[in-house]
């Protein structure tokens, strides 16, 4: 699965420029040309990275950065600047950047700041897996275990692995079947929702096969969301 990155910045030429390069690094890439709407498709929660500009019309990036936070969007952000100044980078870091470049800046040095926020968002644990309620998620081997009982486990298919990543990683997060299928499958995928259904089925068994204290429940009109049981 290509990692996907939010690119908010109002300059055309950079944004032609960084799309080319970002691309011919294998990432997924999605433009938005004003904080308005960066702010609107950074909610939808599918971007594994946002590149966000400091000086837009309509929201500046520290606002957009801001309301980001505040809703309890989590996504690493990377903020690029003209404003030189210490103070300006302070106040992005405090409000929730994890990491702040100033511009005029190479793409070499971009590159190496994104490749180390992927870095540090994969080493999610010493053992390399993710926890939600009493089932591990094993991010080398595509396995999934009882804490309670490892003898429960069950090896997942790799677009299984995928979605049920996505719910470990927002397991408060209700997920918009469209959403969904774009983290999962592309942003310019034609794969149908009806489908979807068919792997959380699979992914239902599977938990119920591991004694999985919580369960994939449908929000009606929605998506799905993850629900601890009772």
């Amino acid at each position: 699965m290509s990692m996907r990155i939010l690119l908010i910045e109002d300059s055309m030429s950079l944004c032609e420029a960084l799309y080319t390069v970002l691309q011919k690094e294998g990432y997924e890439v999605k433009i938005a040309n004003d904080g308005e709407s960066g702010l609107a498709c950074a909610m939808t929660n599918i971007y594994d990275l946002i590149i966000l500009d400091v000086m837009m019309s309509k929201k500046n990036g520290f606002e957009v950065l801001s309301e980001m936070r505040a809703k309890g969007l989590g996504t690493p952000v990377i903020m690029l600047t003209a404003l030189s100044q210490e103070y300006n980078k302070i106040k992005g870091l405090d409000l929730g950047a994890d990491d702040y470049l100033p511009k005029p800046f190479s793409t070499a040095e971009l590159l190496a700041r994104i490749r180390a926020l992927f870095r540090r968002k994969v080493d999610i644990s010493p053992d390399n897996v993710m926890t939600c309620g009493n089932i591990c998620l094993n991010l080398s081997n595509l396995q999934i275990y009882n804490t309670q009982n490892e003898e429960k486990s069950v090896k997942l298919s790799q677009k299984e692995f995928d979605i049920l990543r996505f719910f470990f990683e927002k397991p408060r997060h209700v997920a918009e079947k469209e959403n969904l299928i774009n983290k999962v499958w592309g942003l310019d995928t034609e794969f149908e929702s009806n489908s979807l259904e068919v792997f959380i089925s699979f992914l239902r068994k599977k938990l119920l096969y591991v004694d999985a204290n919580f369960a994939i429940v449908s929000v009606r009109g929605v998506g799905y969301q993850l629900s601890m049981k009772n």
